[in-house]
């Protein structure tokens, strides 16, 4: 009999009512009446043909002391009142959506105020609590104990979509991302997701045009992301240019193994083909892959509201498009009973200023819109593979990617930018009516950082490098927000931010506050069954003092160290440790421990009650990381410095 890769879900009692199967079916027969009005509505005519607007989300992260996430998102919005401000799945993101403008005239220049007047009210209400705003891909100082669910956003509907996700996923969910450094880590919960923030960007287009512009905006998304990058970091690993893209991919992963190679979807994609007709062919391509994950309340029957000369809302439908995850998303609104089509870009991070955002967005727009009308539909003159290759180039590598062109050759990212595309944005935004001084100021952000080299991932490694050594590493980490933050508010773009240095962390009393943000990550481990020789030989030559021991299963269950090595020699009569004698017979077993994120202050403390000079650090009876009286040693000395200097 064939296993079941996959367990069975639990019964339905005691579930909330979005994820009751027959509430989901009943949701799923209002998608499909959806989807049906969708076509009628397309064959009518009733979508809004040749106006163009533009519009942005942008995520952010609130932060305290220490530069770390800060869990106030519930207060900030109280202060805040009214406006455009929403709630995200954790407590330490907010989003604010900004109202559509017509693409014309200074369109981006009026897009940037606005995110700056807007930006501006969360920080006046976030310091006031205490905490202050950053705008990044994915923030520095995050560590994994903060992706608890004591910090999701208390909601019903981030409840359920933790709860359909990961009962879809059949258990944990895995990441495992590798670059500089190597990522590999698991976690019980959909939060993986809240490491992430985008500046999302809306073009409005026509239906008789969505084909070509929905392809051409998937064969920009490489380029345009590739001098876009602003996430090389996470939980202190250097990962890709754009570590979102794995991230975000990963932490929504609803496949699960398959006892045979099997072609599952992610749930979060790029997508399999180019458009030919319209956008039902995306939302049903979806429908056939992706089950409906929860369910809404079911609106009116949408076929019988357009016969009666009413624009329905296609509630459903929307509901459904916002549970799965394209880079590029195709999006219907209806406002005032009139319906429009867009095209949203996900792809693009969070800062690293409101400016740098800006000129993103004009030169995703202006490519669109240049490129369509120079080349058309790209469907027929290229692959859709080499799209998606270019995307997942520029994701890892960002300006260092090679990149497939029309023209069949292989660019680098920076030359195709400055030779080609550059001027087919410019052209594209000046048949949009895009003024002149817009053009120049958004797209001459992007040359420069081309011409530097200076994109946010790379001011990011490069500021790391020049601090080098100094600090601890959650020292470098809170410089690096700390450093972020201030240069937001400058308001200029990152090819003219200076270096972060080792002063903007904010002294090192903010970076020993837990255990989780010193410990060596990296420590030398054995097996019970490996033999005690091999113990003594690495002690003795790397100048180790405590080894932790593990069994197969990677559970801690012992702890080796100098005095239990001379103490199995005196047991022996100092004849020497005679024979293959495995490391379970000198290991002090049980030994004590501490969670990530326990206090210093308790560590310490517990080290002094429990006479002891290593804390192994675990998680889920496994080993994360280690913490010895050396690593207490910076503590003292800047405890003793800072009475001297009274």
């Amino acid at each position: 009999m064939t296993p079941n890769p996959t367990p069975s879900p639990p019964p339905a009692e005691g579930l909330p009512e979005e994820l009751r199967p027959e509430a989901i079916r009943a949701f799923t027969r209002a998608i499909l009446r959806d989807l049906q009005a969708l076509e009628r509505i397309l064959d009518q005519g009733l979508i809004t043909e040749g106006q163009r607007h533009v519009g942005a989300e942008q995520e952010l992260f609130l932060v305290g002391p220490g530069w770390r996430p800060a869990p106030l998102g519930q207060e900030v919005l109280a202060r805040l009142g009214d406006g455009p401000f929403t709630p995200e799945l954790a407590l330490f993101n907010l989003e604010v959506n900004l109202p559509p403008e017509p693409l014309t005239g200074n369109a981006f220049s009026r897009m940037e105020e606005a995110l700056e007047g807007y930006l501006d009210q969360v920080r006046e209400a976030a310091e006031a609590e205490g905490a202050k705003v950053v705008l990044s891909g994915t923030l520095p100082t995050l560590m994994k104990s903060d992706l608890t669910l004591e910090q999701i956003t208390p909601e019903p509907r981030y409840r359920a979509l933790n709860e359909a996700l990961t009962r879809m996923r059949g258990g944990e969910y895995h990441l495992r991302i590798e670059g500089i450094d190597e990522l590999i880590v698991r976690h019980d919960s959909v939060m993986l997701e809240a490491c992430n923030t985008s500046c999302q960007v809306h073009l409005q287009v026509s239906p008789s045009e969505f084909a070509t512009m929905y392809n051409v905006a998937q064969l920009v998304a490489g380029p345009v992301l590739a001098v876009a990058v602003n996430s090389p970091l996470l939980f202190g690993r250097r990962l890709w240019a754009e570590t979102r893209i794995a991230l975000f991919q990963q932490s929504l992963d609803t496949r699960s193994a398959t006892p045979y190679v099997r072609d599952m979807a992610p749930r979060v994609r790029f997508g399999d083909d180019w458009v030919r007709e319209s956008m039902v062919e995306l939302f049903t391509t979806d429908l056939s892959r992706f089950r409906v994950l929860l369910a809404g309340p079911v609106p009116e029957d949408p076929l019988e509201k357009l016969a009666r000369g009413e624009m329905p809302g296609l509630e459903a439908l929307q509901m459904y498009n916002s549970t799965l995850y394209r880079w590029n998303r195709p999006c219907l609104g209806v406002k005032d009973g009139v319906a429009h089509l867009r095209i949203e870009s996900r792809a693009l991070p969070a800062g690293p200023s409101v400016a740098d955002q800006v000129a993103n967005a004009a030169f995703w727009i202006g490519l669109v819109l240049g490129i369509a009308r120079e080349h058309g539909n790209p469907s027929g003159a290229f692959p859709f593979e080499e799209a998606k290759s270019n995307f997942m180039a520029a994701a890892r590598d960002g300006l260092r990617a090679g990149l497939r062109w029309l023209d069949g050759e292989v660019w680098s990212a920076s030359r195709l930018i400055l030779d080609r595309l550059l001027p087919l944005a410019r052209a594209g935004l000046e048949e949009a009516g895009i003024s002149r001084e817009d053009r120049d100021r958004t797209l001459g952000i992007i040359e420069a950082r081309v011409r530097t080299g200076r994109t946010g991932s790379d001011w990011i490694l490069a500021s790391l490098a020049e601090m080098g050594e100094s600090g601890t590493r959650s020292e470098r980490l809170a410089a690096l927000t700390a450093a972020s933050e201030a240069r937001q508010r400058s308001r200029k773009p990152v090819h003219e931010w200076e270096l972060a240095t080792i002063g903007e962390a904010g002294g090192w009393t903010h970076t020993y506050l837990r255990v989780e943000q010193y410990m060596n990550t990296r420590p030398v481990t054995v097996n019970e069954d490996e033999l005690v020789d091999l113990v003594a030989f690495v002690m003795d030559r790397q100048g180790i003092r405590h080894i932790p021991v593990e069994d197969h299963e990677q559970r801690l269950v012992g702890l080796v160290s100098y005095r239990s090595l001379l103490r199995s020699l005196a047991e022996r009569g100092g004849e020497g440790l005679d024979g293959p004698i495995p490391v379970r017979e000198v290991m002090e077993p049980r030994p004590v421990t501490v969670r990530p994120e326990t206090p210093t202050l308790e560590a310490i403390q517990l080290m002094r009650a429990r006479g002891v000079a290593c804390l192994p650090v675990v998680q889920d009876e496994r080993l994360v990381g280690l913490v010895t009286e050396r690593d207490f040693m910076p503590i003292a000395y800047e405890l003793l410095e800072e009475r001297l200097r009274e």
